[in-house]
């Protein structure tokens, strides 16, 4: 058993993300094994960049509403100790709501050379727009 310390929270880069992102690497895989984890915390509005997965990814919810959108316009909200899973190849986003901070934990199996992450174009503000509306709770009338 090991005790892992030291752990430091980077800025999510800025070609990869929009608004304030900060990220905690839990796990960063060498050889032979392939999992890497990692506490990733959205600000209000932060999301990640349209992106996909080569073995897929996991999406669990520490705090907050999280929001995981994919191409064909599907948005799917997510609260604090629910868990998303991506399917492989499939192009998509994350983040957070526009009213607060959300953290999750991002758990990808890598494939051998690399975490098998393609990264693509940012996610528009309309876009975004779309998917808090598309989110957004249903209420009884």
């Amino acid at each position: 058993m090991e005790l892992i310390t030291g752990t430091v929270t980077l800025e999510g880069p800025a070609e990869r993300f929009t608004g304030e992102v900060h990220l905690d690497m839990i796990e960063t895989p060498a050889e032979p094994a392939r999992l890497a984890v990692a506490l990733v915390r959205f600000a209000p509005g932060a999301r990640t960049n349209w992106h996909s997965h080569a073995l897929g990814q996991v999406l669990h919810v520490v705090d907050g509403v999280a929001l995981v959108g994919t191409r064909d316009g599907s948005v799917v909200r997510a609260t604090a100790g629910q868990t998303i899973k991506c399917p492989p190849a499939e192009e998509h986003w994350h983040g957070a709501t526009d009213e607060r901070f959300m953290s999750h934990l991002a758990m990808v199996v890598g494939d051998g050379h690399g975490d098998g992450t393609t990264w693509s174009e940012p996610v528009t503000d309309r876009q975004y727009a779309a998917a808090l509306v598309a989110a957004a709770p249903k209420t009884r009338g």
